[in-house]
């Protein structure tokens, strides 16, 4: 069985948990047999993951480009799977003209147009509740969405916003959260083992930058509490403005991309997260998780990760609180405990792949064997795939003919 995955970008090893979504989702469909290549548009950066050594066969594809269209008529793959809807916007109608009947997957990620939203609102001053989510942004994901015979959905909470809000159909939508296996877990290291504050998270996806800029504004706050702790900051692609925050005197260092993050991670007594905006469910407070290191973070921060469960750390309800209870997790050792073990229950009935990966493959099983009635019940997404083809494919084919003759 071959599987086709279309990336937005080049699968990094940026959580523990296997190594980020895509490799998540790679491995997953390869355990079960599948045949994996991977096509992408995005240059291989340095720290991209060796996928040939994974046995992925990787491809390098251009926009507007029929290169492409050649390279998926030769693999015939039975199943397609886009990284995000933007890739889907792009290559779908090429894939629905070469190869018909392969099924078409769309890995959500997150709700690109719920951050969006988000953020605006942030900007706006207006409160989170009252976010405009009717926007062509949107659209535009939906209409995705409905073009896919089946969109993987990484948070519950944007499971029940697209059911009820949008009435989008469950029968297109599969809830598949980030995948552990709790237990290989190895021992936590204890409160007076581990020193300093920690935060992660690439500079390229703008929540993590907002949170390092909240983080310059609350971080003298916990100095003058904490005068011995240092806060590390970790990530990838830090603009010339934040690595100019650089400020090890005060304890505030701009540390860039760590090679082993769980070793670093499991180090730390403390993560601080700021999260302003966002969607889906964030990789760093996963992260923590599964080195049993308590995190700090907001609404937005714990959004969809624990259900029932107690968070393992703290919700702040804004930055006072927010300083208070970093500087309490710090230095209250029963606290620290308390909320290190929190996480094991969490990874365990929350992200245990045992629970998750046998249900996307009867469900993708399912539907490759009666794909024609599960597109002809969901008509709206052929009518969508019909006005798309048209719109985008001629477009297409115009951008690609003047970049031939420029």
């Amino acid at each position: 069985m071959r599987l086709l995955v279309i990336g937005h970008t080049w699968p990094e090893p940026t959580t523990t948990a296997a190594g980020g979504r895509m490799l998540q989702l790679i491995q997953l469909f390869q355990d079960a047999g599948y045949q994996i290549h991977l096509a992408t548009t995005a240059e291989a950066g340095p720290h991209a993951s060796d996928l040939h050594h994974l046995g992925v066969e990787t491809y390098q594809i251009q926009l507007n480009d029929s290169g492409f269209d050649s390279l998926i008529a030769e693999l015939q793959p039975e199943a397609v799977l886009f990284d995000r809807f933007m890739t889907e916007e792009q290559f779908g109608w090429r894939v629905s003209e070469a190869c018909p009947k392969a099924m078409k997957i769309l890995d959500t990620e997150d709700l690109h147009f719920l951050r969006q939203a988000r953020h605006q609102a942030i900007k706006d001053g207006i409160d989170l509740s009252a976010v405009e989510l009717y926007t062509d942004l949107a659209k535009r994901e939906l209409a995705s969405m409905w073009r896919s015979d089946l969109s993987l959905i990484i948070s519950e909470v944007e499971y029940q916003l697209l059911s009820s809000t949008f009435g989008f159909p469950e029968a297109l939508m599969h809830y598949l959260p980030f995948l552990v296996r709790p237990s290989s877990l190895e021992p936590t290291v204890g409160f007076h083992d581990r020193q300093d504050f920690i935060c992660v998270g690439n500079f390229k996806h703008a929540p993590n930058l907002d949170a390092v800029a909240q983080l310059k504004e609350l971080w003298p706050a916990i100095r003058k509490a904490v005068p011995s702790a240092n806060l590390r900051i970790y990530g990838a692609y830090a603009p010339p403005h934040v690595e100019a925050w650089n400020n090890p005197t005060n304890g505030f260092h701009i540390a860039g991309w760590v090679a082993d993050l769980p070793a670093t991670m499991r180090c730390a007594r403390v993560q601080l997260a700021p999260i302003r905006f966002g969607a889906g469910l964030k990789g760093k407070i996963l992260d923590a998780m599964l080195q049993g290191t308590p995190s700090v973070t907001t609404t937005v921060g714990a959004e969809g990760m624990c259900g029932t469960f107690p968070f393992p750390g703290v919700v702040a309800s804004d930055f006072d609180q927010f300083v208070k209870e970093a500087i309490c997790l710090y230095t209250d050792e029963s606290s620290w405990n308390r909320a290190s073990e929190a996480a094991k229950p969490v990874l365990v009935n929350r992200f245990d792949q045992a629970l998750f990966a046998q249900g996307i493959l009867d469900k993708v099983r399912t539907l490759q064997q009666s794909l024609g009635a599960h597109r002809k019940a969901h008509f709206m997404g052929q009518i969508l795939q019909h006005n798309q083809l048209n719109a985008l494919k001629f477009m297409s084919k115009w951008i690609e003919e003047k970049n031939k003759n420029p």
